[in-house]
């Protein structure tokens, strides 16, 4: 395996540490999401909620001080600034919530670029080395010619490797990405609707049903 990899050229060891860095993200993401969906507590965020229907927004700061979940510390971050600007305050918490999520994924995108690239100039470069022997060695030159460039090759089959393996883990963290924004849009917009009310004077059909 070793023979292989020094077969492929000096562009082996850039696409080494690309695999090394998208393992690494892989692995840490792996383990923040575990993390997140152990700390998941739906039933606290229904709670919340049912303290802000009744009117009781200290009892649902309260009943969120210091969770683990992200959905309810969104609601309790916009809650607890509701009387500075509450909507900013709920966009600004999802915003925190959601970064923690997309982080890793853009060096992942970028290695899933990058990969194939470096292993396409590792196969051009080892392509003209072998037809630079062209010249030296004219009895052996379709042995050199086709064996350089079997050797070539390896370098793209590295980095198209390194690309395809870093496709799934990306994927799957951006749909568990996404699912957290939608599940942090609901929780805002039901909160949302129980704290705005129409104003004085005004008859909304919706609230005179």
């Amino acid at each position: 395996m070793f023979q292989l990899f020094l077969k492929g050229g000096p562009i082996m060891w850039p696409l080494v540490f690309t695999s090394i860095v998208a393992l690494t993200v892989v692995i840490e993401r792996a383990i923040f999401i575990v993390r997140e969906r152990v700390r998941r507590r739906p039933e606290l965020v229904g709670e919340i909620l049912s303290h802000v229907e009744r009117g009781d927004v200290e009892g649902a700061l309260r009943a969120g001080a210091g969770t683990g979940d992200f959905v309810a510390r969104t609601l309790v971050y916009a809650l607890a600034n509701r009387d500075r600007a509450f909507v900013n305050a709920l966009l600004q918490g999802a915003a925190r919530e959601l970064k923690r999520f997309n982080q890793g994924l853009p060096v992942l995108d970028t290695i899933i670029t990058l990969a194939p690239l470096l292993g396409l100039l590792g196969t051009v470069t080892g392509m003209i080395r072998s037809f630079g022997l062209l010249g030296n060695r004219e009895l052996e030159a379709p042995t050199v010619i086709t064996g350089g460039i079997a050797e070539a090759l390896i370098a793209t089959a590295f980095g198209l490797g390194i690309a395809i393996l870093a496709l799934i883990p990306f994927n799957y963290l951006n749909a568990r990405q996404e699912e957290a924004r939608h599940e942090l849009e609901d929780a805002s917009n039901h909160l949302e609707l129980l704290l705005i009310k129409p104003e004085k004077g005004y008859e909304d059909p919706l609230f005179n049903r």
